[in-house]
């Protein structure tokens, strides 16, 4: 089950630093880069298998402590880039929760391989009258 905004909110930890890029003066002096800090570990409303696998679909964003970082420096706004942030980290566990169905495998009609079958014989007749004719 995907959490509200607000646990999430209530989990996550923010690092504000100065970006780089657009801006001028304004990249020099405000704090606008935000980092968010995601721990698995302590996410309460993730039960044990949601927990496993988000450690499995994730485990090359997660550093050694099992703690997920997604950094937004876009905009100039410290608010905006930490919305975009956890605007990221949702979309992120929501692709990770994701269980694909599993494949039904299924026959091929029978009337399907006649006409293929039919159709390489028309093909082979077609290039065979384009030969010369031998002379025996």
């Amino acid at each position: 089950m995907l959490p509200t905004r607000e646990e999430i909110l209530r989990s996550v930890t923010f690092k504000t630093s100065r970006s780089g890029g657009k801006g001028g003066q304004n990249v020099n002096k405000v704090s606008s880069k935000v980092e968010l800090i995601f721990d698995l570990g302590t996410a309460f409303y993730l039960d044990e298998d949601e927990k496993t696998r988000l450690k499995e679909k994730l485990e090359n964003r997660l550093d050694t402590e099992g703690l997920l970082h997604i950094v937004s420096q876009e905009d100039r706004s410290q608010l905006l880039n930490k919305e975009k942030t956890v605007a990221k980290l949702i979309e992120l566990l929501k692709r990770s929760l994701h269980v694909q169905k599993k494949r039904k495998a299924t026959k091929i009609p029978k009337a399907v391989i006649q006409k293929r079958l039919k159709n390489k014989a028309v093909n082979a007749d077609k290039k065979e009258s384009r030969k010369r004719p031998s002379i025996d």
